[in-house]
């Protein structure tokens, strides 16, 4: 079952961040916290995990890994768009540090939670 931790997380993430985003659109109150922070951090974990994917597909290589410096770099760039760019232009998106933080966090789960996908 660990060696399958990561497709079930991607699962849940993907569940979650749907209901949430259906129930904004919806208008149904949620709490402050999951309304504002709780799909900024399941979005990296999210994106790396449909990349790890394609990517061990695409090369077939069911052990290739995506790397530190490529999960760093993905999380700077949704930082750097997300938090700095658009919120000049667009009134939906808000500049937070938390969300950068979230951000890192999420990316930080998805590297433990491949290399326990890959360990057994």
């Amino acid at each position: 079952m660990q060696k399958k931790i990561l497709t079930y997380y991607f699962i849940v993430s993907i569940i979650i961040g749907s209901l949430i985003y259906t129930a904004q659109k919806l208008g149904i109150k949620l709490p402050s916290f999951i309304n504002n922070y709780v799909n900024d951090f399941l979005i990296i974990p999210i994106v790396l995990t449909i990349c790890l994917f394609v990517l061990q597909w695409s090369r077939n290589n069911k052990s290739y890994q995506v790397s530190l410096g490529v999960v760093f770099y993905i999380c700077v760039l949704y930082s750097i768009l997300f938090e700095f760019i658009l919120p000049k232009y667009y009134v939906r998106y808000t500049a937070d540090i938390l969300d950068v933080v979230l951000y890192f966090a999420g990316g930080f789960v998805f590297l433990v939670l491949q290399k326990k996908n890959s360990s057994t």
